[in-house]
């Protein structure tokens, strides 16, 4: 299993107390996952951030619906959380985010580690369109959190 690894960081303008609330709410990741993955989330209000919580997604990859279970396998808030796919696209989907405060509000970081299924076809197909995809997701989402953070009062 060729294993792969995603990792981005980036400051956002608040403390880590409203940081780490904006990201264990579940549906604020359809604010900032990009409209064309058509992401819902399928389980049931409400949702308990904690170590094994079990959240049911709904996504669309090349226009087809796909249907993606995480569970939550570590959480330490406001630190960090650790999400691991039990169902969905990838043959293996860990991913860490991780929270630091600074004096300019908190750094956000994520780390992904993922393998695909299929192979040396899944190897090719990483390096003509996973890759690709994954990069402009994750570029996205730290346009998208950045502006809707700046926008939230502060209580650093």
């Amino acid at each position: 299993m060729k294993l792969y690894v995603l990792e981005r960081e980036m400051l956002v303008p608040v403390s880590i107390r409203e940081t780490f609330e904006f990201f264990q709410d579940p549906h604020n990741l359809a604010l900032i996952t990009p409209p064309s993955l058509g992401f819902q989330i399928l389980t049931p209000d409400p949702i308990r951030m904690r170590c094994g919580a079990e959240i049911d997604y709904r996504i669309r990859l090349a226009g087809i619906p796909v249907k993606w279970k995480t569970i939550i396998t570590e959480y330490e808030p406001p630190f960090f959380f650790i999400d691991e796919q039990v169902r969905g696209p990838y043959r293996f989907w860990r991913h860490r985010h991780s929270f630091r405060p600074t004096e300019g509000g908190t750094v956000v970081s994520d780390r992904v580690e993922y393998a695909l299924p299929f192979g040396w076809i899944g190897r090719i197909v990483h390096c003509l369109a996973v890759r690709r995809r994954l990069q402009h997701i994750f570029a996205y989402r730290q346009t998208a959190l950045t502006e809707m953070l700046r926008r939230a009062p502060s209580s650093r």
